[in-house]
């Protein structure tokens, strides 16, 4: 996963011209995150979130760097920190906007994120609280493409652990695909991700 976001990191990167420092730090934090240098990005993002604090994006940002990185690694005391550190930012931004789709996502990741790191364990836990984030996304932003794909994703490895049938689920795959293609983000720093990961989630379906 860390991969798939060189790309948005780098796009943003490329927008950036130094308006200020508010941009200047998002961009620079970008530049670092498309680097892997996570901790860095992470602790740039922490800084512009305690300066704007009517932004949720810096906040967003420290989750999803955070979260992302968690998928990379099986260790369960980095796991526990990056997670934590990325629930602290989310639950910030939440407090504020409770219907924020996109924090939305970022909430259940994480709860996937201990789903895979201890399926067993972790799977009772967290897979009910996974689809009631998703649920309450999908009704605010039923035409948001991270919603309905990231929805369809966490749905596609629950059915594959259970043996049921994915089709369903491929065809929103299919139908988040075509509404990237008519998403506009609201700013250059705006969550615009997905796209790459949806593309080859749908190859997957055919398989």
């Amino acid at each position: 996963m860390t991969k798939f976001f060189t790309i948005i990191t780098l796009f943003v990167t490329s927008l950036f011209f130094g308006q200020g420092k508010y941009e200047e730090g998002m961009g620079k934090a970008f530049q670092l995150w498309g680097e892997g240098k996570n901790t860095e990005a992470s602790a740039m993002f922490e800084r512009i979130a305690s300066a704007e604090k009517d932004n949720w994006l810096p906040n967003y940002y420290v989750a999803l760097v955070n979260v992302t990185a968690a998928f990379t690694t099986q260790d369960k005391e980095k796991l526990s920190a990056l997670l934590d550190k990325a629930q602290d930012a989310i639950d910030a931004e939440l407090a504020k906007a409770p219907e924020n789709p996109e924090l939305l996502v970022v909430q259940a990741m994480i709860y996937t994120a201990w789903i895979v790191y201890d399926p067993m364990t972790n799977g009772q836990k967290y897979g009910a609280k996974a689809m009631q984030v998703y649920e309450q996304a999908i009704k605010i932003a039923p035409e948001n493409p991270r919603v309905v794909f990231c929805k369809a994703e966490f749905e596609i490895g629950g059915a594959k652990f259970w043996g049921t049938d994915t089709k369903p689920m491929c065809a929103e795959v299919d139908r988040a695909i075509g509404l990237f293609a008519t998403f506009k983000p609201e700013n250059k720093f705006s969550p615009s991700w997905g796209l790459d990961r949806a593309l080859q989630t749908q190859e997957a379906c055919k398989k």
